[in-house]
């Protein structure tokens, strides 16, 4: 069974750090695509980086550039969202979103929280 376990959210006050994870398990094949989406009460869910392969370079939303980083781990099957300078409008439920020969799969949301 394919899963996405994102792990890391919590609360953190204006201009302090988070690193999320997600670990990908039960895919038979390679993953192509591992990306970090999020979703704010009231808005829609937004792309914030996208990790296409290892080795490739990453893009992410304008409103996090220079501020969060998206790294994977091939032998961990795992991708991470480092969160640096946080801001109270980044606070939402953060997807993991996985793309594997064709099929993409979601993980169950992990809550970021930034307030003082």
């Amino acid at each position: 069974q394919v899963q996405l376990v994102e792990s890391g959210g919590g609360l953190v006050q204006p201009g302090g750090s988070l690193r999320l994870s997600c670990a990908a398990s039960g895919f038979t094949g390679s993953i192509s695509t591992m990306s970090w989406y999020r979703q704010a009460p009231g808005k829609e869910r937004e792309l914030v980086a996208k990790s296409l392969s290892i080795g490739e370079r990453a893009n992410y939303a304008d409103f996090v550039k220079g501020r969060f980083t998206i790294s994977r781990d091939s032998a961990k099957n795992t991708v991470y969202l480092q969160m640096n300078s946080l801001k109270p409008e980044d606070t939402a439920v953060y997807y993991c979103y996985a793309v594997s020969y064709g099929y993409a799969y979601w993980g169950q949301g992990t809550q970021v929280t930034v307030s003082s």
